[in-house]
């Protein structure tokens, strides 16, 4: 039986919001519609996009359904650099998900943006003195992770708003991965946009929002009826009933999550005592257990658990199958060949403390024989 553990690349979907979601497929009818089948899928979307806002604390009129994490981060940060011109500065970290840095560097590249990419710790916290340097009146926004997707440090999203507020500056936070894990305070978080997703707490793919406060400007990507404040586009009703479903099963159980992930950080420093921890020790996602294991390529110990029967990751699922090292770790300090032996295990609210301690008796012989193979760019050793 195979063992998930890489919930931070997507979750099983809950049986009631598959139960949702089928049911949801056959309604006919266009929301934007005014005939009595069209108002009956916008009543269905209003009351998902209702439980998608209600779980961050938001108005329902702040929530853009969007096609994913995706979508809603590159919204985020084109439509707010375009409402800012002409000023073209963006502040952001490398350790950013790359849907943040491709959406940054095609700023960059064709719309003129200058990014200034402010420094993170040896943990991935971001550096604070710098952020408050740089800022100043010619910022667009500044844009960070509320949660790193890889090594699951929490980022001070309302200190990195407060410093922005003092020279007008809006802060978009991708909350993808700390969405269903956290709680999300929109309206206190001091944040012009929130990017959040539904299959990372039990929805569908193909789903996400992004939240723009009442007082934020976002340009929109898309263009074509002006279906939703900021993007055009005919809305999928039976997604957004799906992800309201999931968005009103979050469950609160951090402490439980705490403890089993705890329990697996404080097994692997026992099973295997070279490990290291990457990621603030304290301030990390509740699930997310990040490790570089030295002499072993991470892909190699992605394969031999695979084999062994435990769904596991290198990093961002995004960038499965490229071969480099986690650019988060080349920012947060680490040289290459450290940076390539990373593995994220990250649980979610149906592991069991019993698939954790079968992951921990297994993981001593997968990294001795990861050893052994050495590093992809290693000349083989045959014969003997």
């Amino acid at each position: 039986m195979v063992i998930y553990l890489d919930h931070a690349a997507t979750t099983p979907m809950l049986p009631a919001v598959v139960e949702a979601y089928a049911g949801a497929l056959p309604v006919v009818g266009n929301p934007s519609s005014i005939h009595s089948q069209g108002q009956n899928a916008k009543r269905m979307l209003e009351e998902a996009r209702e439980a998608v806002a209600l779980s961050v604390g938001a108005d329902s009129v702040e929530v853009t359904f969007t096609s994913g994490g995706t979508e809603a981060i590159n919204l985020a940060i084109k439509g707010l650099f375009w409402a800012r011109a002409p000023r073209n500065r963006i502040l952001a970290t490398r350790a950013e998900h790359h849907a943040t840095i491709d959406a940054l560097e095609w700023l960059q590249q064709h719309e003129g943006a200058v990014i200034d990419w402010v420094p993170v710790s040896d943990t991935g916290l971001i550096d604070l003195d710098y952020l408050n340097a740089a800022l100043s009146d010619d910022v667009a926004l500044v844009t960070t992770l509320w949660a790193n997707n890889e090594v699951g440090t929490l980022q001070p999203v309302r200190a990195v708003a407060d410093l922005a507020a003092a020279h007008g500056v809006p802060v978009h936070a991708d909350a993808v991965s700390a969405y269903g894990y956290l709680r999300l305070d929109f309206p206190s978080s001091g944040l012009a946009a929130l990017s959040i997703s539904a299959h990372k707490i039990g929805g569908p793919v193909g789903i996400g929002a992004l939240v723009i406060a009442r007082s934020a400007t976002v340009t929109p990507l898309f263009h074509g009826g002006s279906q939703q404040r900021a993007r055009s586009g005919t809305m999928d009703v039976a997604g957004s009933v799906a992800f309201g479903v999931a968005a009103s099963m979050i469950e609160s159980d951090q402490s439980r999550l705490v403890a089993l992930r705890d329990r697996l950080i404080d097994g692997v420093a026992v099973a295997v005592p070279s490990a290291i921890l990457r990621g603030d020790p304290i301030h990390r996602l509740p699930g997310n257990a990040h490790f570089t294991f030295p002499g072993c390529e991470g892909d190699s110990l992605l394969f031999l658990l695979d084999v062994a029967g435990f769904s596991v990751s290198t990093g961002s699922a995004c960038q499965a199958g490229v071969p480099e090292a986690s650019h988060v770790l080349l920012a947060m300090g680490l040289d290459e060949p450290t940076a390539r032996g990373a593995l994220r295990i990250t649980l979610g609210h149906a592991t069991t403390v019993a698939e954790v301690d079968a992951f921990l008796a297994a993981l001593p012989d997968a990294v001795a024989r990861a050893r052994d193979a050495g590093y992809a760019d290693r000349e083989p050793h045959l014969g003997h």
